[in-house]
């Protein structure tokens, strides 16, 4: 028997739903540095390199203490080279300690250190807080969707929130296409249920699965 939808959406929450925010170890809040953090993954969830590699940089990066715009901003570029390369984010990692480096002296300069600034002049416009996220060097229209998909569980007025490759992993899943529908499917964690659409992009076993 074909499982239904909710059957499927609650098993792939069981089975993978932790955001990639959790993962890095950020406690997300609707605060500057958190939502920082956020937009530091994102920024590293999009080079075309693993997730894990992403997420390992990421909390190198705040273990050496760059969780702020300040501290960011603030880095020598070596250190920042460095802790991406324990993170083994290698293959990037010089260009990628610049962009770090400038995301946070962007976030000083154009949103006074706090990305909620960046939401309130999206006005609640999810295509509008797309665009200025893009405007950041190295956050393209992947990691624009990274960081919505991920800070819905805090910016309410985003959600749901499910980019592409969420979408299709839900196709492939007999899930629905309409975001609306999904949300409604993900037990109020939109956030969560999109993560681990994602997660199951990336896993053929779990695709079967829940096949």
């Amino acid at each position: 028997m074909t499982a239904k939808p909710q059957q499927i959406a609650t098993t792939l929450l069981e089975r993978a739903g932790r955001t990639y925010a959790d993962e890095a170890g950020i406690t997300l809040r609707d605060k500057p540095a958190p939502l920082f953090q956020v937009l530091v993954l994102s920024l590293l969830l999009s080079s075309r390199i693993s997730a894990d590699i992403a997420v390992a940089a990421a909390r190198e990066l705040f273990a050496a203490g760059y969780r702020t715009p300040e501290k960011m901003a603030g880095a020598p570029w070596q250190s920042l080279v460095d802790a991406l390369g324990r993170g083994r984010y290698v293959r990037y990692d010089e260009s990628t300690a610049t962009r770090l480096g400038q995301a946070g002296q962007k976030v000083l300069d154009d949103h006074h250190g706090d990305l909620r600034v960046l939401a309130k002049k999206a006005d609640g416009d999810v295509a509008r807080a797309d665009a200025l996220l893009q405007e950041f060097t190295g956050i393209g229209p992947v990691g624009a969707d990274i960081f919505l998909r991920e800070v819905q569980a805090v910016w309410e007025w985003a959600a749901p929130y499910f980019d592409k490759r969420a979408l299709t992993a839900a196709a492939d899943l007999g899930l629905p296409g309409d975001p609306a529908e999904l949300g409604r499917l993900a037990d109020g964690r939109p956030a969560v249920l999109a993560a681990a659409l994602v997660r199951a992009s990336l896993d053929d076993d779990l695709r079967t699965d829940l096949g």
